[in-house]
This record gives C-alpha cells, structure tokens and sequence, in this order.
C-alpha cells in the first residue's frame, strides 16, 4: 500500500545532521519524543482559544516539526542505544495523545463537522493500536498504510496551508476527514492481515 513510510529513509538521511546535534546537547530520545508532545499541546490549545483561518499556518508547520521530531527520538534511541520499554511506550501514548489533541480543534472552524474528527481521531488511535497489537503477537511493529501516521500529517498539513491561502477549500473538509477515515479503516485491515499473515495464521 502507498504510504509516506516507505521514504522514510530517505527523510532520516536529511535530519540527520539534527540527530547528531540533539546527541552533542545531550538531548536524549525521551527529552526528543516529550518535545515533540509538547510541541502538539502548544498547538492544540492555541487554536482552541484562536480558532482562526489565519492561524491554520501553525498547523502545516507544526506537524513538520513533530514529523521530524518523531522520526529523530526513534533514529536516537537507535543509534545512540538508548531503546527502552519505558520510551517505546512513552512514544506509542505520545502519538495518540498529539494527533488528538492536534486534531480536535479543528472542530472550531466554521462547518467541519465534529462527529466526522472524532471518528477520524478514533479511527488514528485504533489504527495504532493495532500496529502494537500486532507487535506484541508477532514481535513485528506495523505501519502498513494508507493513512498512517506521517501520511495523515501530509494531508491535513497541505490542507490547512491551502486553507491558510485559500478559505474556498472550507467545503472540502468533511469530505477529507471522510475519505481519511475509510483510509484508516484500510489500513487497519491489512495490518491485522499482514500481521497475521507474518505470524502464518
């Protein structure tokens, strides 16, 4: 399946003079993976309380930074051996927890309807869920898209910075939080597929 996972690597070559840098300041993966949590809160909460079109630009930006972020703490603890059972659940959480709250205040734009970001935020966090699940019976971590994490941020980043320009795109955003939900459900399915399959079930 398409999904932003697969230029992963790629990306990883062109942060890595940021990792080297985190690693000269002694930042650890943990102190990178609460930064980037921190990050998505700030965010959250300023455009709960400004829930304007001009403000949509803190949201492409945003979830650059926490893309990169995100793609650093797992490159440190890697690299750097700093892997442990408290920072891959620190991490796990931390993801759930940044797409929502990054994600809910979108409901305060005029006509984005809620029930359509809360099944979107529901579906993310199920979707994750099963890429542990899947983990922890097989010992294989899946991200198989559509609609992971990254491509998630891909889209509603572009959307926002569209918006940001052009507030006409307003009447396509139930259709995309939609269409970004039967994504997720696709993803979910071929994760446990794929799962299973690995596991010979």
């Amino acid at each position: 399946m398409i999904s932003m996972y697969k230029i992963k690597p790629k990306f990883q070559q062109l942060v890595r003079p940021l990792l080297d840098m985190f690693y000269k300041l002694g930042i650890t993966a943990n102190g990178i993976t609460w930064m980037a949590i921190l990050l998505s809160v700030v965010i959250g909460v300023l455009f709960w309380f400004f829930p304007k079109g001009h403000m949509l630009w803190i949201f492409p930006v945003g979830l650059l930074v926490r893309m990169t972020l995100n793609t650093l703490d797992g490159m440190m603890a890697r690299i750097y051996d700093m892997t442990s059972v408290p920072g891959e659940m620190l991490n796990e959480l931390g993801d759930v927890l940044s797409d929502a709250v990054m994600f809910l205040p979108l409901i305060k734009l005029t006509g984005v309807n809620f029930w359509w970001v809360l099944l979107f935020i529901f579906l993310a966090t199920l979707n994750e869920f099963i890429g542990v699940l899947t983990k922890a019976a097989t010992g294989t971590r899946r991200y198989d898209g559509p609609m992971g994490k990254s491509d998630r941020a891909l889209v509603l980043g572009v959307t926002c910075l569209i918006f940001f320009f052009w507030q006409g795109i307003m009447v396509a955003f139930n259709y995309i939080f939609a269409g970004m939900s039967v994504l997720l459900l696709l993803s979910s399915v071929v994760r446990i597929k794929n799962g299973l399959a690995q596991n010979g079930d």
